[in-house]
């Protein structure tokens, strides 16, 4: 038996089909992949990603940590209300992982991956050391996800005037609480939507207000596909430790101004930036018959050049997608599968933004 969240029981209940997920037991879907995919696309759906690790970081020298732990830079939140997409790197520039940090009114909250829980808080213990600053994990939070073009108003439908109104104030990268719900619109399908952290009781009876108002609930599978839909990486699969922000179509993510902040992982980097990168993340698309797969051999000019690292179905394109690590530079791409060759379009992601093709050929 793995780690279970609040919401198990009612997993059970709607006949999911459980699987380990790093050690969790989670809903992969409940009945249907394809249909909860396009139930986001199209209307609203809900997500349980409790699993997920919640750290709040407070005291006086909280944000100069967090400037020297992470790639981008806290500071340019400029006060409470404002998430930040960033990579906590090693020395060398790896990634350790990729999360979202939100500024508070009492420091910084912290969402990073249940996978990497373990190491990722044994590292910021271990580069907190000589700030005047505290790292306390939260594991009596759940996090629901609201996500599809009805997502806001759905949930606006069940909420009373207090989170009413701070869901109008908010612009997407924007969080805040209501009380000691801590709502942000953020998410990982590429809609609009909510991410909601809060007390485990409170997202029981919210799950099954949602389910009362006909919201769907969605498993893992088909975040996957709306993720890589979206072009947004899944660590593990995407980038890891072998691999910067750099190689990982991430490079946006790093604040190398100011030139003076140091942060972990930055001189590898700038060296890297400096003789530019040979490997590099690419979005694939093929419209013949057949699904990408992760690992599948990459292929230029008779020359292995690198394998898929994300790969599937698009049920909303009803064809093929994948992201790629291949060598820099590398053109007139095939993909090998069982021993064929097959061309595939190099694109720019996204693939779908707000339920539309948005990729475009290079």
């Amino acid at each position: 038996m793995g780690l279970r969240t609040p919401i198990y029981p009612l997993h059970v209940e709607a006949g999911a089909k459980l699987v380990d997920f790093s050690g969790w037991d989670m809903p992969v879907h409940y009945g249907s992949q394809i249909e909860e995919h396009h139930v986001v696309r199209n209307d609203v759906g809900v997500f349980d990603v409790s699993h997920m690790t919640v750290v709040d970081i407070t005291g006086a020298q909280g944000e100069a940590f967090l400037r020297r732990l992470l790639a981008n830079d806290v500071a340019r939140l400029g006060g409470p209300g404002k998430a930040l997409y960033s990579a906590m790197l090693n020395g060398a520039g790896g990634i350790l992982d990729d999360l979202i940090v939100y500024s508070t009114e009492d420091g910084y909250r912290m969402v990073v991956n249940c996978a990497t829980r373990e190491k990722d808080l044994a590292w910021m213990n271990e580069q907190s050391a000589g700030f005047d600053c505290r790292i306390d994990e939260q594991p009596d939070l759940a996090i629901l996800a609201i996500q599809g073009p009805n997502a806001i108003s759905r949930v606006k439908a069940l909420s009373g005037k207090d989170s009413i109104a701070l869901i109008d104030s908010l612009k997407p990268f924007q969080a805040g609480y209501s009380g000691q719900w801590f709502i942000g619109r953020t998410g990982y399908t590429g809609e609009q939507g909510l991410e909601i952290i809060l007390p485990s009781d409170d997202a029981v009876t919210f799950w099954k207000r949602l389910m009362a108002a006909g919201v769907k609930p969605v498993g893992l599978g088909a975040r996957d596909t709306l993720r890589l839909e979206a072009g947004m990486n899944l660590y593990g699969n995407d980038m890891d430790e072998t691999v910067t922000p750099l190689e990982s179509n991430i490079a946006w993510t790093v604040a190398f101004d100011p030139r003076d902040r140091e942060f972990v992982g930055r001189e590898a980097l700038e060296k890297q930036r400096e003789v530019g990168v040979e490997r590099e993340l690419a979005g694939l698309v093929m419209t013949e018959r057949g699904v990408l797969r992760s690992h599948y051999a990459i292929w230029s000019h008779e020359e292995r050049v690198g394998e898929i690292t994300s790969g599937a179905f698009s049920p909303t394109l009803e064809h093929a997608i994948a992201l790629a690590r291949i060598r820099s530079g590398a053109s007139e791409l095939e993909v090998e599968i069982r021993g064929r060759r097959i061309p595939v379009t190099r694109v720019v992601p996204p693939f779908v933004r707000n339920g539309r093709q948005v990729y475009k050929s290079l």
